[in-house]
């Protein structure tokens, strides 16, 4: 059982999506940005170089960043699905307790600043809910749009679904009958006994130190280690994805 703290009365929160960076920002990103007093960033560790990529995001609208330390979270390989999602619940709460201290301390608009788009593999909007904050939501361009659009693709096939998934989950997910995944959330690139599948695989995208390869699996996996070593070598962090997809005859 998680207890959620008293909501924040006199807060407001723009949820708002900024894509990798400046670059990014859409013009009704900017506009809300323009409404807003502040902005809130967490620190990920003593050394967080995402943050920097915030604090240029909040400094070209001449917000204040503030910023507290994300809580850590149990991060153990040998978790399975219940322990995983409990110990995503557990950060969540003391997300919020994080948060909380920040909203109620400080008057006026909060620009909360999110990778990506909100809605994909972001726990944002999760958090303030369980704050009770009033907040709305501005959408930013996410990794898998700027994943096609440099591969220069459409993520499904004619009439066909994409599934959306994380690393953890693929393999899981490809037994349940996937053939066509986008996968995020990645620490790394195991493609063991997907060698005959097609792969489009970018990192950093539209940002410092990006990096595309496509291709079978077999001939490219090696290039994708190198491009992400080069990737996060160059930037000092990398954030990849990819879409693989199944050969046409369905084998695996």
């Amino acid at each position: 059982m998680h207890v959620r703290g008293s909501p924040v009365s006199a807060a407001r929160v723009r949820i708002v999506g900024f894509g990798m960076g400046p670059q990014h920002v859409t013009p009704e990103a900017a506009r809300a940005l323009g409404e807003c007093d502040y902005a809130l960033a967490v620190q990920k560790g003593e050394d967080d170089p995402l943050l920097d990529v915030r604090r240029a995001v909040a400094a070209a609208h001449g917000l204040e960043l503030v910023v507290v330390r994300d809580p850590e979270r149990d991060r153990s390989p040998g978790l399975d699905r219940a322990g995983y999602e409990g110990a995503v619940a557990d950060w969540y709460d003391a997300r919020l307790a994080a948060y909380r201290s920040v909203l109620s301390s400080r008057e006026g608009v909060c620009a909360f600043l999110v990778w990506g788009d909100p809605s994909l593999y972001d726990g944002a909007i999760r958090v303030f809910e369980g704050l009770g904050v009033d907040f709305d939501v501005v959408p930013g361009i996410s990794a898998p749009q700027v994943l096609a659009a440099r591969h220069g693709i459409v993520l499904h096939e004619v009439g066909q679904p994409v599934h959306v998934t994380t690393a953890r989950r693929l393999r899981a997910d490809v037994a349940s009958g996937q053939r066509n995944v986008v996968v995020m959330l990645t620490s790394g690139v195991d493609l063991d006994g997907f060698e005959d599948w097609s792969i489009w695989w970018g990192a950093n995208l539209g940002g410092t130190g990006e990096r595309l390869v496509s291709g079978l699996v077999r001939d490219v996996v090696g290039a994708i280690a190198a491009a992400r070593a080069a990737a996060k070598a160059e930037a000092g962090w990398v954030m990849d994805l990819f879409l693989l997809r199944g050969p046409a005859d369905g084998a695996a």
